[in-house]
């Protein structure tokens, strides 16, 4: 009888993990205080392409919406900036944002609210930015 090799297990073990965090973390978003944080439409497709409401977006901390796969963070009252909620380094989805970065999970890479650039790696390359319109207190992608 044919067994899996221990490398072909203990992979598919991992592959199942990552999967299964990436789901979890691409159907919430995040405060600045790292806590699931309210969101209208999470994990689901944006409605009328609404990704967030400003009101939802913390000032110096942000939000991460699964569904567009972008952060929105605010990092000073009435600026937004977007950003791709895939990290840099293994393309994990990000877990949140807080004390001014937004964080991943998976290797404890930081990046900084405010240009995406990296405060902590291993990631060495910033977070793509996302270009994100804001018009009567909704935020879009474009």
């Amino acid at each position: 009888m044919d067994h899996p090799s221990r490398r072909t297990v203990v992979a598919g073990a991992a592959a199942a993990a990552v999967a299964g965090m990436a789901a979890v973390a691409g159907c919430s978003t995040y405060s600045d205080s790292g806590t699931a944080a309210p969101s209208s439409n999470p994990g689901s497709a944006p409605a009328n392409g609404v990704l967030a409401r400003t009101t939802e977006v913390p000032v110096g901390g942000g939000v991460i919406i699964g569904a567009g796969q972008v952060v929105i963070t605010q990092p000073k009252a009435g600026t937004f900036k977007g950003f791709t909620s895939i990290c840099t380094h293994q393309q994990c989805q990000l877990a949140g944002v807080d004390g001014g970065t937004i964080n991943c999970g998976c290797h404890g890479s930081k990046f900084d609210i405010s240009d995406g650039s990296v405060v902590h790696g291993p990631a060495t390359k910033p977070l793509p930015a996302k270009p994100i319109t804001v018009s009567g207190g909704s935020i879009r992608l474009g």
